[in-house]
């Protein structure tokens, strides 16, 4: 099976049923279908081949859906970019791929206007939007008769390439993931064997289609038949609030940053979101207290904890029932795959131990794109089994039961005093605190410790804290040596583009 069948059944199966919703837009499955028949068009017209990559650095809308399912039926590999993402970085991905061609919105002409001349590949430029016309580019195209093109690509092999997603690089450069057909189609079937999405539901999707969690909520929804209902920004939590009541949504996919920003609003509870069954949190560790708040105010809906990483779509769920008894627990691994444990030697550790974490499953992927030592760094061959394994560089400790916990990158664990002390569980007392909005905690070079704990918190708007307070709270939680010896206040932390906290920047 490849990536595209699963829509291209829809559409026919249900031409008429609401497949996007993005502000005033409401588009069918049929709409949604004669626009993806014509871009594809497009792309045949100019040769565009199997193979080729197709940069989409694209707003979220209906146009990144069209993009994706256009791309894929001519049996190129897409390439989806954060519109948030800067020239320089998009000028990286164009020559890094090598790209053929460039999916891209008026609205970000700033942008890209400024990447092409450094491009090295000369991609064709496709603009949606384009309020003047500009001879350098071509314009998305607008007629919606275009022949549908039902027939695969000279047989394509479900073991081609599909995608090649860019890591969100919070500790380097950002590297290609290569997926293919067969990756992405194992992930969604795993991830929909314990989520079990319907046709029937209504998919709020407030997350960047562009990265691998929000992508397989535009990928999924469509593939089953639902509606995906995709909000452009964040910037005002009301509005976005406002927009989930209206339309009813029963899915709501987060990221720690949105489910602060939607807790944070006064009298939450006067928002109708009853239809809400099920949510979901990955890409970063939830605090604690934001897991027990949320379940508070959505009684009705099932919450699960989840861990992933772009090389591989998803690991691990909690079961929504687990939840009260292993609130900072991020599950055990999902179905179709195989994970465990393993120490500095590569050797399989027993429930109970702190190791890496190594998982084994046809959705892991390909390697990274033209980077053959970093590959090699991942993917390894496992002696037991004979079979390419990903060493993920995630340290877990497991409990009795096998149920994984989050220490930290194997990179950012901190030697402090010849004692190895996790960030997460320090960042977890911090949150504790009343009055913190969000923090992170690194080590820095120290003469006597060799690396001191240093944390950077974010107070809620009105709070006074102090360093002396967080400190003397972490003392009251914790060992000694896990205490931050500083404390640095901050109105926002760093980012990166998908969200999740730079420490690089930190650092």
């Amino acid at each position: 099976m490849l990536l595209q069948h699963a829509f291209e059944s829809t559409r026919r199966r249900l031409p008429d049923k609401v497949a996007i919703v993005c502000g005033a837009e409401r588009l069918t499955y049929a709409q949604l279908g004669q626009r993806v028949d014509a871009l594809s068009a497009l792309l045949r017209a100019r040769r565009v081949a199997a193979g080729d990559r197709v940069v989409l650095y694209l707003d979220p809308g209906s146009e990144f859906a069209v993009a994706i399912h256009a791309v894929l039926s001519v049996g190129a590999v897409f390439v989806p970019i954060s519109a948030l993402t800067k020239p320089e970085k998009l000028t990286y991905v164009l020559n890094d791929t090598r790209a053929t061609v460039l999916l891209t919105n008026g609205r970000l002409a700033s942008k890209w206007t400024r990447a092409l001349p450094n491009c090295t590949s000369a991609p064709i430029c496709v603009v949606c939007g384009l309020e003047q016309p500009d001879p350098r580019v071509e314009q998305w195209p607008e007629d919606t008769t275009a022949n549908p093109h039902s027939d695969d690509p000279a047989d394509q092999d479900p073991a081609s390439l599909a995608a090649i997603i860019y890591t969100s690089g919070t500790t380097g450069s950002p590297k290609g993931v290569m997926l293919s057909h067969k990756n992405m189609c194992s992930a969604w079937r795993s991830v929909q064997a314990y989520l079990n999405f319907h046709e029937s539901d209504i998919i709020g999707l407030a997350l960047q289609p562009s990265f691998s969690y929000g992508l397989y909520h535009v990928l999924i929804g469509l593939g089953i038949g639902a509606t995906v209902m995709i909000e452009r920004s964040t910037s005002f939590p009301v509005k976005l609030v406002e927009a989930f009541a209206r339309e009813r949504i029963t899915i709501f996919p987060g990221v720690p940053t949105l489910f602060s920003a939607i807790l944070g609003i006064a009298r939450l509870e006067a928002y109708d979101l009853s239809s809400l069954r099920i949510i979901t949190s990955a890409a970063a560790a939830l605090p604690e207290g934001h897991v027990e708040r949320i379940r508070q105010r959505f009684p009705q809906a099932k919450f699960y904890s989840m861990y992933g990483m772009t090389e591989c779509k998803r690991i691990s769920y909690l079961e929504p029932e687990e939840l009260s008894k292993r609130p900072s627990s991020v599950g055990r691994g999902m179905p179709f795959q195989n994970l465990w444990l393993a120490n500095d030697e590569g050797e399989r550790l027993p429930f109970g131990s702190t190791g890496e974490l190594v998982v084994c499953g046809e959705h892991v992927m390909l390697g990274y794109w033209e980077k053959p030592d970093e590959t090699a760094a991942r993917l390894r061959l496992d002696p037991s089994t004979q079979t390419m394994v990903l060493h993920t560089g995630d340290i877990f400790r497991t409990d009795a039961e096998g149920y994984l916990y989050f220490v930290g990158r194997r990179d950012d664990i901190i030697k402090s005093a010849g004692e190895k002390v996790s960030p997460r569980e320090v960042e977890n007392a911090i949150y504790s605190m009343d009055g913190v909005q969000e923090c992170a905690v690194i080590g820095v070079a120290d003469p006597l410790l060799g690396e001191a704990v240093k944390a950077y918190v974010v107070a809620r708007e009105g709070v006074d804290l102090t360093a002396r307070d967080v400190i003397r709270h972490c003392l009251s939680k914790m060992e000694s040596y896990m205490a931050p010896k500083s404390v640095v206040f901050l109105n926002d932390l760093p980012r990166t583009d998908s969200g999740k906290i730079r420490k690089l920047d930190l650092r």
